[in-house]
């Protein structure tokens, strides 16, 4: 045998190279010592489908076609394999990696930056920098690392530290912190997670106590827990099984809450609120139907369809759309009842009921009424009332010095 090179389909034992290793096509190399262990000081050059039955040590790992390595693999500066697969059963460490088919790594992954063209999977943790794979990325261990870039699918089996997320496809974790993730179909974390901003195409499930900034879904978001966030945009479905703070919340569809929800800024649903908790906010539009416990905007409470709450809604101004209904009080500034809609008792400094609204009880400043109105219960005013002659009222309008407690 010529020194420093392994004939093809050999077996060659080996302790130390001083520089260089060639190894031919489908050979075996062993190593001496316990663990047995092979160290090369320079490159190790492989020609396909060898087997390393030994822990291995090089400056380079250049192949090709398949090679695996039944033991460790620590590689001072890069791995390259082109055409084919690198399985390592133990830890490896590399700063550079490249592999056009896959990578399997059975225990600890330290790396600078990896280039998977098909598949990476490590049974234990990953540790590194960036992480770009065409196909699928799958891990049983901890992950962090500064960036993975995926075409396929991700699925983590324990918590992460990612700075930068881009999936194509899917990715599913277990929690942790992640900075910006950028995912085309689903997301998934199955525990408590830190975040600083969520994009999705498709849908989102996340769970345990949720901290982050925007999130940004083009379907369905779901949230088993708590959540904190800064911004919220959903084209569906928002459904949080606990409570809610954030700032602004918009919501195309329909939108759930287990707890309490409270804004600084906007909420804004084209379809159904329902809020078990206190919803509280600078400004409420709902397009459909809102329910809560009880719902206060620091602006304006604006609502297409009916209003159920159990406490009432407060506002500067309430503004209940065409044949809407309303369960509970209303107390505003300014209440404007559209036509045909039903509400129970308003208080308000100005009231206005539109033609064909009929209402329990009215305490206000001013108070005017549209053809065709109907009041049930009193009515109370400190300054004006205007009626129009069709109007029926169930008793007679009072005007008082001062209005009741429940303004």
């Amino acid at each position: 045998m010529t020194e420093n090179i392994v004939p093809p389909k050999s077996t060659v034992t080996l302790s130390s190279v001083e520089g260089d290793l060639e190894v031919g096509r489908r050979a075996v190399v062993k190593g001496e010592g316990s663990p047995p262990t092979v160290a090369v000081s320079g490159t190790v050059y492989v020609e396909g489908d060898c087997v390393f039955d030994c822990n291995l040590s090089a400056e380079n790992l250049d192949g090709e076609d398949d090679v695996t390595i039944n033991g460790e693999l620590e590689v001072r500066n890069r791995v390259k394999i082109e055409d084919g697969r690198l399985v390592v059963s133990g830890d490896m460490k590399a700063k550079r990696v490249e592999i056009d088919k896959s990578l399997r790594v059975e225990g600890d992954f330290k790396f600078d930056d990896v280039e998977i063209g098909g598949r990476l999977e490590v049974k234990g943790t990953t540790t590194g920098g960036r992480i770009n794979v065409g196909g699928a990325f799958d891990a049983n261990g901890e992950v962090k690392t500064e960036n993975i870039d995926v075409g396929g699918s991700v699925r983590i089996r324990s918590k992460v530290d990612v700075r930068d997320i881009d999936v194509g496809g899917t990715m599913e974790i277990e929690g942790g912190r992640v900075g910006r993730v950028d995912i085309g179909g689903s997301f998934v974390s199955k525990d408590s997670l830190e975040f600083d901003e969520i994009n999705v195409g498709g849908t989102v499930k996340l769970a345990g106590r949720c901290t982050g900034g925007d999130i940004d879904v083009g379907g369905s978001f779901k949230v088993e827990g708590d959540l904190k966030f800064r911004n919220i945009d959903v084209g569906g479905v928002v459904a949080i099984s606990a409570s809610a703070k954030g700032d602004d919340l918009d919501v195309g569809g329909i939108l759930k809450v287990g707890g309490g929800l409270h804004l600084s800024g906007k909420l804004d649903v084209g379809g159904v609120a329902e809020v078990r908790g206190e919803l509280a906010a600078e400004r409420i539009e709902v397009g459909g139907k809102l329910y809560a416990e009880k719902a206060n905007a620091d602006s304006t409470v604006c609502v297409g369809g009916s209003i159920e709450t159990v406490k009432g809604v407060q506002a500067s101004y309430v503004r209940i759309g065409r044949r809407g209904q309303v369960e509970g009080p209303i107390r505003a500034d300014e209440a404007l009842i559209s036509k045909r809609a039903r509400v129970e008792d308003v208080y308000a400094k100005d009231i206005t009921l539109e033609r064909d609204v009929r209402a329990r009880n009215l305490y206000g400043e001013r108070i005017r009424l549209e053809s065709g109105c109907q009041v049930t219960g009193e009515v109370r005013y400190t300054a004006s009332l205007e009626a129009a002659p069709d109007v029926t009222f169930a008793k007679t309008p009072q005007k008082m010095a001062e209005l009741p407690l429940g303004t």
